[in-house]
């Protein structure tokens, strides 16, 4: 049974960083695309960014420049790097998995998981 796990939400002022990862049992990072999303409330969720199998990365234009993403095949763990927080990036953080691609499109993606909560205050 594949299960992802998020963490390293919380809350932050505007102007600082947060890390979350996503840890993996069941499953074996590097052999699909991986991604993280976020839905804020009263809004669809959105692709951040997503990995390939070879590290080639493609992120939304809101979080070009500010936002990294990584993966650690061999502790199979996903990681986002979030720097120069701003209000707007406060929602729910999901990592997914098991896409064909590097896609920030979610319907690709097979596995997900339970979502972690950031909030960003001015």
């Amino acid at each position: 049974q594949v299960r992802l796990m998020e963490s390293g939400g919380g809350s932050v002022q505007a102007g600082g960083s947060l890390s979350l990862s996503c840890a993996a049992s069941g499953y074996t990072y590097g052999k699909y695309s991986m991604a993280w999303f976020r839905q804020a409330p009263g809004k669809e969720r959105e692709g951040v960014a997503c990995v390939n199998i070879v590290g080639g990365t493609n992120y939304a234009d809101s979080v070009k420049g500010r936002f990294t993403i990584s993966k650690d095949n061999a502790k199979n763990t996903l990681f986002l790097q979030m720097n120069s927080l701003k209000p707007e990036d406060t929602a729910m953080y999901y990592c997914a998995a098991d896409s064909p691609g590097c896609n920030l499109d979610p319907s690709p993606y097979r596995y997900w998981g339970q979502g972690t909560q950031l909030t960003v205050s001015s």
